[in-house]
């Protein structure tokens, strides 16, 4: 058998094992742990997250006399170092029953949305932009058409500035510029 340099992997491990081992460290009481840290929905398969290495970790011995949190490596398998949890095989103190859970979550669930924020504001808009917004609002198309007709004027004056042609001689080499608009047939 030759001794290989390379460090073990943390292996999958079974869901449910059956030891008497249990952890040195005191029992971790559930009053203790935040309500969405644990999972009592189905109580047969209640798991819970570890609090020294933060992973979700299923209980053992739900029919038993000591419940306890399965052995469990600190990484994720097959990737990291094969370290086991301090915390495996920790007991577990049930001094919080079922529907006692449910309200504490079902509690902490609406504190967690009365902190957020449900509307959105909308910025700020500048004495200006808020006049011409009024102004945009409040104009009928009576008032658009009497707008235009007061800008007819300077548009056809404008145009007729735009054809003259100035003075001096026209270019030699090149064609003549017409001076009409266009006429487009569809």
């Amino acid at each position: 058998m030759s001794i290989t340099a390379a460090m073990p992997t943390a292996k999958e491990r079974l869901r449910r094992t059956r030891t008497k081992r249990v952890s040195h460290l005191p029992a971790i009481k559930l009053s203790s742990l935040l309500p969405s840290h644990i999972d009592l929905r189905d109580p047969l398969k209640a798991s819970l997250v570890c609090g020294d290495c933060g992973t979700w970790v299923p209980v053992t011995g739900m029919q038993s006399k000591t419940q306890k949190l399965v052995p469990h490596h600190t990484g994720k398998a097959g990737v990291d170092a094969a370290i086991r949890c301090r915390s495996s095989n920790r007991r577990i103190e049930w001094d919080m029953t079922i529907p006692e859970w449910h309200q504490a979550l079902t509690d902490a669930v609406k504190e967690a949305d009365s902190r957020t924020a449900t509307t959105v504001l909308p910025k700020a808009f500048s004495p200006a932009t808020d006049q011409t917004l009024r102004a945009r609002a409040q104009r009928t198309p009576a008032g658009r058409l009497a707008d235009w007709t007061a800008v007819l004027p300077r548009v056809a004056a404008t145009d007729a500035h735009r054809q003259t042609v100035p003075a001096g001689d026209a270019p030699a080499q090149s064609p003549a510029v017409p001076l009409d608009k266009l006429q487009i047939n569809h």
